[in-house]
């Protein structure tokens, strides 16, 4: 396989018991965990991408707590390339594009959290760059979201941002698909 798994964000703050709780985040884990296992056991190259917030009055994120450090579903081994973002897109400031390039990595398969944000602008940036991209959206969550008078539900957050990504800038796939290929 040509593809690298870059896995975004996936990290405690966004799960129950953290500063910024996603609905579906122990499920977009295991599948993210399920998307990891099997790069480990190929051999294939993959990306663990950490947001570290350097916002004044960040929330969530916060350098030196434990909500930055990555969910036990999916913590880096010894020798995997860990990169640390302080913007939603993982290549912005980052070595993420220089690193795939110097493995002749053209592909992608990405997930993490959270969906209608890092992932949202991770996965347009890759496309910008020439990479082509597989989303596995059931290994991505995220949250309700408010507009003025108006909130809307995660799942339709969700369903929109795969949506609007699918087709040009992503191939949207479940994980089983993708592991199955």
């Amino acid at each position: 396989m040509s593809a690298a798994l870059v896995l975004i964000d996936i990290q405690n703050d966004y799960f129950p018991g953290g500063r910024m709780t996603l609905d579906g985040a122990d499920a977009a884990a295991e599948n993210a965990a399920r998307l990891l296992e099997q790069f480990r056991e190929r051999g294939w190259p993959l990306f663990h991408i950490q947001h570290v917030s350097m916002r004044p009055n960040a929330t969530f994120f916060i350098a030196g707590t434990a909500g930055i450090e990555f969910h036990a579903t999916v913590v880096p081994r010894t020798g995997e390339p860990v990169l640390q973002k302080n913007f939603p897109n993982a290549f912005r400031a980052t070595r993420l594009d220089t690193e795939l390039r110097s493995r002749g990595i053209t592909e992608l398969v990405m997930a993490g959290m959270m969906t209608h944000m890092c992932i949202d602008t991770s996965v347009r940036a890759g496309f910008d760059l020439g990479f082509k991209i597989d989303l596995a959206f059931d290994a991505c969550a995220t949250r309700n979201l408010r507009f003025g008078e108006t909130e809307v539900g995660a799942a339709y957050v969700q369903g929109s941002f795969i949506a609007a990504l699918n087709g040009t800038f992503a191939t949207a796939r479940t994980t089983a698909h993708i592991l199955a290929t």
